[in-house]
């Protein structure tokens, strides 16, 4: 299975940047991706469905913000909308298809660039996401987490991290929950394969910054360690360039 995970900043605007396209040449079984900035009624969905795509979509209720879909050429035996936390659900930040006891995620993580508030709001994230997958873990399920963490893990994972120490994405705080959640259960599916340095997922528009790559890799697909036997590759792919975002493909065993 082939497997893709991608922050499109904006669905409508990557379509008129050829993502379609690029879609039906990859040739993916699954595409999660994240911050759609908007509902399934304001895009062409037929050309999904033309391309053999189940699609499920969660929206936030503030039009242009946020929101996550998974796209599937499997039909999953359940779909589950939100994460039942009414705060973060009015934002679409978490959608989960079902494939028998394997579950795939596409979570968009609140960022904290904004200031102390929605800081606060990721923090709280953070703690409420970690229990609901772990908990799902202990029930017996196997997890694909994909998504926009908004956070770098590593100091290998971003060009600059002495200038960057004290940025949301890159704080103390933010990078030990993530050790937290590898330490529970969890592969980096990318780092699992490769530990070369320079490996970015999101560059920001300023400064020229994607072409001189300084970039910080903020996406992940997190799977459940009990899936490491069925990885066969995983990798970023920079030359996709219809966001600020790039895609991540992961290809495994199903």
């Amino acid at each position: 299975m082939k497997l893709i995970s991608y922050n499109l900043n904006g669905i409508r605007s990557a379509m008129t940047k050829g993502w379609v396209d690029w879609i039906k040449e990859k040739g993916c079984d699954v595409i999660c991706v994240q911050e759609l900035k908007a509902d399934s009624s304001q895009v062409d969905t037929t050309v999904f469905d033309q391309l053999g795509y189940h699609h499920f979509w969660h929206s936030a209720e503030k039009k242009g913000y946020s929101g996550v879909a998974i796209f599937t050429k499997f039909k999953p035996d359940n779909v589950v909308i939100g994460c039942g936390n009414k705060a973060f659900d009015a934002e679409g930040r978490v959608i989960r298809a079902d494939f028998g006891d394997t579950s795939i995620f596409s979570i968009y993580f609140p960022s904290g660039t904004t200031g102390d508030i929605r800081q606060t709001v990721k923090y709280q994230f953070l703690d409420y996401i970690y229990t609901h997958l772990t908990e799902l873990q202990k029930q017996g399920r196997k997890l694909i987490v994909c998504g926009d963490y908004n956070i770098c893990n590593k100091a290998i994972d971003i060009h600059d991290p002495k200038g960057n120490k004290d940025s949301s994405g890159f704080l103390p705080e933010e990078r030990e929950w993530m050790d937290k959640l590898f330490a529970s259960g969890f592969t980096d599916s990318f780092r699992h394969f490769n530990q070369e340095p320079h490996q970015y997922t999101w560059w920001s528009f300023r400064a020229n910054a994607r072409n001189n790559n300084k970039g910080w890799r903020i996406d992940y697909i997190a799977v459940s360690d009990t899936l490491q036997p069925k990885l066969l590759s995983a990798k970023i792919m920079p030359d996709a360039k219809h966001s600020d975002h790039c895609p991540q493909l992961l290809e495994l065993k199903w």
